[in-house]
């Protein structure tokens, strides 16, 4: 970009934005305020500046918003990118945000979900990269704490609008007050020319108490009508006096709220249904409503709506109307009608409570018929973003129609899916309060958002809460007979995950059983929903050591994916797809499940993006498959990237996080960089406590990685010390007879040797071989592992015989599986002792 300099008060240079995202139209009418942004423009740099009005007391209506739309186009040359937010509700924050990553070369929120793209974006504004000089401007935030956590300190500009004098301790506050006297004349002049004399505008501008909003409303009726400003102050008088013997506005200025009626009631008689789509816009939020949702008729609509609804010549003209009043404002671009807040207050509080109910349910009904049934269908996703500013505002969780709540819950599913976890537990606790008090018992759509809360939170790590509200909600419903009802049978699969992430993998194992038996009843074979089932049990049969059964269901799924009667997203085919090279891997086919995991790694980055949550799981397996496969180049460099992705994306403490941590550390220790092993791999573990449970198999696990670190290190007593408290956490959940217990009472083995007892090293090394051979079979390579390291010790131990003759038939194994030249055969050749590590796979 050509950066141009500003030019003076009058306008900016021809320079614009390389990004120019979502700021309102420019307003022609934009009058006075240049000592204001002069000192704006002065204090802006290199800080956070807030504009407050502090002389209206918070009250709307002084143009706040028109003052930031302003520095944004007069000053947008200084500029790389400028970003409008809407800050009112929480919930539009980070969307908002994530709006942004495609144009900073990010993934969009589509592909890698909001919180992971709003993260995304507010890393890459630290940094400055690919853009420096930027501003952001939140426009109406409320609480400071609301925000305070995604303003980006960084090298660009942060402009934010509030009526909440408590700024004033975070930021550097700017007052904004009403117009000068002399501004209201100059904007009233500028507003109505030709028909209005400055001795006119002045006592318009006395009335109306130098309100920009009200001067706005009171030029558009002007302009529009040809009323004479002697007409309108009789006019206004009258409805002041009507106004103040009713005792309104209790909150609104009444000067406003004068000129609003007037105009309201000038074009209600001009125009009747105008008016009425008026009172309909008064109940959304007030960010920009997408004209399509008026685009036709619900059977559920009134019938002066409705009427005009089926008219689209007069629904055109309705909005033009409103647009020339100035009771709304109209983005061709965007095609959207955007209310300001406190019209819509004014509207509704003229209002009967009747008549309230029933237009918030109108647009409650229009809302619903806006968005397509389907929440998980990425085609969908862009109807439903536009919906999420009007949801709370409009009251959606306070209704009880069956199909205004579905949509709700479908709302939820879309904030889920697209990975915005933190305003879809806001939604669903909302709806769970709301619903819970009205409703006489529990029923199947309160069950169906206490699944979602389950899902979300346990999409957010925190499992021991999921497991709670999945269990109370599955025994209420078991309670009243309904555990083959359909919403029923999929909270049992999700219970199953919690299980897993319990570390009661037996349990979840019988539990998933049954559960996909369940589903094949109610559901069909080859049902999604059936599916997914499936794919659980394959992961409970993985978590319980039994490799070759997980990977024919992780099998059949994938078959039944591919087999093109499935009506089943890139997500759920990358997870399945991924699943199956995991088993592969597991059966010890290294080989194999590197082309697999390569194939579904690529299949990942083109359908979804490279930081696509399932996409980065699919790279981390990938990562432990070339591991094994003896690639240790190509596993450093995609564990080192995605450690630093997940860290970016979902913090330090986030399960996935933790998983790709162990994966590092572990081709770290392989490759020889010990230092930072040995301290990456203890963080971890520590974490994991937190993460999962202090008694949870993967933390033990954890351990047994970092006491193996340890001997490697050259402390063989306090590797043996941890890898014997690691054994008894396994074998107190697991057993003995359990993969992970095995693996670490092979490397328990080798300390046992490298510390001189031999006789213990052997007979720990003889049972586990014995129970390794049972449980994963004869030329498994955790098989040959051991027999390895068990011939070695025997042979330490003067047992020649039996050592060469295990070592002979453990080398001839490893030639007709991984090969000689694979670095575990090369190791047992030179009759060294071969590490054993732990990756936890996904719950």
């Amino acid at each position: 970009m050509t950066r141009g300099g500003y030019t003076g008060a009058g306008g900016p240079s021809v320079a614009v934005p390389e990004v120019w995202g979502k700021i309102p139209p420019r307003n022609k009418n934009f009058t006075g305020r240049e000592e204001l942004l002069a000192t704006l423009r002065r204090n802006i740099s290199g800080q956070v500046t807030v504009v407050v009005p502090h002389a209206l007391q918070g009250l709307g209506g002084v143009g706040k918003t028109q003052l930031a739309i302003e520095y944004a186009w007069r000053f947008r040359s200084e500029y790389e990118l400028v970003w409008w937010i809407p800050a009112d509700q929480p919930i539009l924050v980070r969307s908002s945000l994530a709006a942004m990553a495609p144009h900073l070369g990010l993934p969009s929120a589509s592909i890698m979900g909001t919180e992971e793209a709003a993260e995304a974006v507010l890393a890459a504004l630290r940094r400055g990269d690919p853009y420096s000089r930027w501003l952001l401007i939140f426009d109406n935030a409320h609480e400071p704490e609301d925000i305070n956590d995604v303003i980006p300190r960084g090298p660009g500009h942060v402009l934010i609008t509030s009526r909440n004098q408590r700024w004033e301790g975070v930021a550097e506050t700017l007052p904004v007050d009403v117009f000068t006297r002399e501004e209201s004349v100059q904007f009233l002049s500028k507003r109505v020319p030709r028909a209005i004399s400055p001795q006119d505008a002045d006592d318009l501008a006395e009335a109306l108490g130098d309100l920009p909003l009200a001067l706005e409303q009171a030029g558009a009726l002007q302009a529009e009508t040809g009323m004479s400003a002697s007409e309108y102050l009789r006019l206004l008088r009258e409805r002041t006096s009507q106004l103040l013997s009713e005792g309104k506005p209790s909150e609104y200025p009444v000067s406003m709220t004068a000129a609003w009626a007037l105009s309201v009631n000038s074009l209600n008689k001009k125009m009747p249904e105008a008016v009425e789509l008026l009172r309909c816009c008064a109940f959304f939020g007030p960010e920009p409503i997408p004209r399509d949702v008026f685009f036709r008729a619900h059977p559920g609509l009134g019938p002066k709506l409705s009427a005009l609804l089926k008219d689209r010549i007069r629904l055109t003209r309705a909005i033009g109307e409103l647009g020339r009043y100035a009771l709304v404002r109209i983005d061709l671009a965007s095609r959207t009608i955007q209310v300001h807040r406190l019209i819509q207050a004014l509207l509704r509080d003229q209002l009967s409570e009747a008549e309230r109910a029933r237009i918030r349910n109108e647009v409650h009904l229009l809302l619903a018929q806006f968005v397509p049934e389907d929440p998980e269908d990425t085609n969908n996703w862009g109807r439903y973003q536009q919906l999420v500013g009007h949801i709370e505002p409009s009251g959606v969780r306070e209704n009880q129609d069956p199909a205004i709540r579905d949509f709700a819950l479908n709302m939820v599913r879309y904030l889920y899916m697209s990975g915005d976890y933190a305003s879809a537990r806001r939604l669903v606790n909302q709806l769970l309060d709301q619903w819970a008090a009205n409703a006489g018992q529990e029923d199947l759509r309160i069950l169906a958002a206490r699944r979602h809360l389950g899902n979300i939170l346990r999409a957010l790590g925190e499992y021991s809460a999921a497991y709670e509200i999945n269990r109370a909600a599955l025994d209420a419903a078991r309670e009243r007979g309904l555990e083959s009802h359909p919403e029923v049978v999929n909270l049992t699969n999700s219970l199953g995950a919690d299980l897993r992430a319990r570390g009661e993998f037996a349990e979840a194992l019988k539990h998933d059983a049954e559960s996909l038996r369940l589903h094949e009843e109610v559901f069909g074979r080859e049902n999604i929903a059936t599916l997914r089932a499936m794919n659980s049990l394959a992961l409970d049969y993985g978590l319980n050591s039994d490799y070759a059964r997980s990977r024919e269901l992780h099998q059949d799924v994938f078959d039944l994916l591919h087999s093109g009667e499935q009506n089943a997203g890139a997500a759920t085919v990358l997870n399945a797809w991924t699943g199956l090279a995991r088993a592969v891997r597991l059966c010890g086919d290294y080989a194999e499940a590197c082309d697999l995991g390569e194939d579904a790694y690529y299949y990942g980055i083109e359908q979804l993006s490279a930081d696509h949550p399932w996409t980065l799981r699919t790279a981390k397996d990938l990562s432990i498959a070339w591991r094994r496969a003896g690639d240790y180049e190509k596993s450093l460099e995609v564990a080192e990237e995605m450690h630093s992705r997940h860290f970016r994306l979902f913090g330090i403490d986030h399960p996935d996080t933790l998983a790709a941590a162990i994966a590092l550390a572990n081709i770290q220790r392989t490759v020889g960089r010990l230092d930072e092993a040995m301290e990456l791999a203890a963080d971890t573990a520590r974490r994991y406590s937190k993460a999962y449970g202090g008694d949870h198999p993967f933390k033990h696990g954890c351990y047994g990685n970092l006491a193996l670190l340890r001997r490697v290190c050259g402390d063989a007593q306090g590797a043996r010390e941890t890898n014997e408290k690691a054994l008894a956490g396994l074998e107190s959940k697991l057993g003995r007879d359990h993969h992970y217990s095995l693996t670490v009472a092979t490397n328990l083995a080798s300390d046992l040797a490298v510390l001189g007892d031999l006789e213990n090293a052997c007979r720990l090394g003889q049972g586990t071989l014995r129970r390794l051979r049972k449980l994963l079979g004869e030329t498994h390579p955790m098989t040959l592992l051991c027999a390895a390291n068990l011939s070695v010790s025997l042979r330490a131990a003067g047992e020649e015989e039996q050592a060469e003759r295990l070592y002979e038939e453990t080398i001839d194994a490893y030639a007709r599986t991984l090969g000689l030249e694979h670095p575990d055969a090369v190791v047992a050749q030179e009759r060294r002792y071969l590490d054993a590590d732990f990756d936890p796979p996904p719950i």
